[in-house]
């Protein structure tokens, strides 16, 4: 495949054909502001904070969308971008209130950044008062509607990455809102995890933290056995949130709902913490050598009294392959049966 050469701020560059000038930059580690962009999801060309210029074009072009060309030259920052991409701020910011200090995504919002980066001040831009909370689509999210800024990418992820089609866009009196559809939704969380800012928020636990406040923990969901990638955001000991791994692991940073939203049974006070074995018709707290004691014997009993396949066992997706393996194996060369079987199945 010949490379397509063109020039970025005066460097030359070698590009795929039809990767944008976008992909092209940040490949050479030249960083173009956005907002509304996202690696995974179509050019939704709707903040106009990726703006460049191009020589031979007489206006600025979004350059997320704008495939590279042979011999282009690529100018990303000059005083006119700056003017442009501050303009878009302040669009942005009229329907946006400046409540960072109570928002939940202060510290990590992308608006917060590019507004401090750029210089945007408040004065003159106060969005017009508009509901705290709105009905979701879902009761395990919860929608700030002063705080978006209809950047499309909860619209765009639901559609592309997850084909769901639970939100869309409307004209309700001359002005575009976020519109709903429950029947669609499935409590996936795509929606919350590529919002870049604080439109939509988590609505299972009570206790919230700071992006800086939490440790984020990297982990493997064990809901299943596909292996995704999680980061559980951890404050005072307690999982306050879920987020998925921005790694090009077996998720790309997807979840389900169990594995984004199901995470309250870590803290419940109805977690076993010790084994229970079955004495004169009730439970009782023991250890895990007289539970597995009680285990081999009554094992022993039912193949000495009934036969190995009077005994039958069931694996696990949420186990790992080896320890599945383990378990038919024990079944079969231990027990001596073949009745093993799987959770998937049922």
């Amino acid at each position: 495949m010949s490379m397509v050469k063109l020039t970025i701020d005066g460097r030359q560059i070698e590009s795929a054909p039809g990767t944008t000038i976008l992909q092209a930059a940040r490949s050479a580690g030249i960083q173009i502001p956005t907002l509304c962009y996202h690696e995974r999801l179509n050019p939704i060309v709707s903040c106009g904070m990726c703006v460049v210029e191009v020589a031979g074009f007489d206006e600025p072009v979004e350059s997320c969308a704008t495939p590279v060309a042979e011999g282009m030259e690529v100018v990303t920052t000059s005083e006119n971008l700056s003017v442009l991409r501050a303009g878009s701020l302040k669009r942005l910011l009229s329907r946006h209130p400046l409540d960072c200090p109570i928002c939940d995504k202060a510290g990590e919002c992308r608006l917060q950044d590019l507004v401090f980066e750029y210089g945007v001040m408040a004065e003159g831009y106060e969005a017009p008062p508009k509901p705290r909370e709105k009905v979701y689509a879902t009761p395990l999210i919860k929608y700030w509607p002063d705080r978006c800024v209809l950047c499309l990418r909860c619209v765009t992820a639901c559609r592309e990455i997850k084909g769901a089609c639970a939100l869309d866009v409307t004209e309700n009196e001359g002005q575009r809102e976020l519109v709903f559809y429950p029947d669609k939704c499935v409590s996936c969380g795509e929606c919350l995890q590529l919002c870049p800012v604080g439109a939509l928020t988590e609505n299972v636990s009570a206790m919230k933290g700071r992006s800086f406040l939490v440790k984020k923990v990297p982990t493997t969901c064990t809901y299943c056995g596909c292996g995704c990638q999680m980061e559980l955001h951890v404050a005072d000991n307690r999982v306050v949130n879920v987020t998925g791994r921005d790694d090009p692991g077996v998720n790309q940073s997807s979840l389900c709902v169990k594995g984004r939203f199901g995470y309250e049974f870590i803290s419940s006070n109805q977690r076993l913490t010790r084994p229970l074995v079955k004495k004169n018709g009730a439970f009782e707290e023991t250890d895990w050598d007289e539970a597995l004691r009680l285990v081999a014997r009554r094992f022993a009993q039912v193949k000495t009294e009934s036969g190995a396949d009077a005994i039958g066992g069931f694996a696990s997706a949420r186990c790992t392959n080896e320890d599945n393996y383990l378990f038919q194996k024990f079944m079969r060369a231990v027990i001596g049966t073949n009745n093993v079987d799987h959770c998937a199945r049922l």
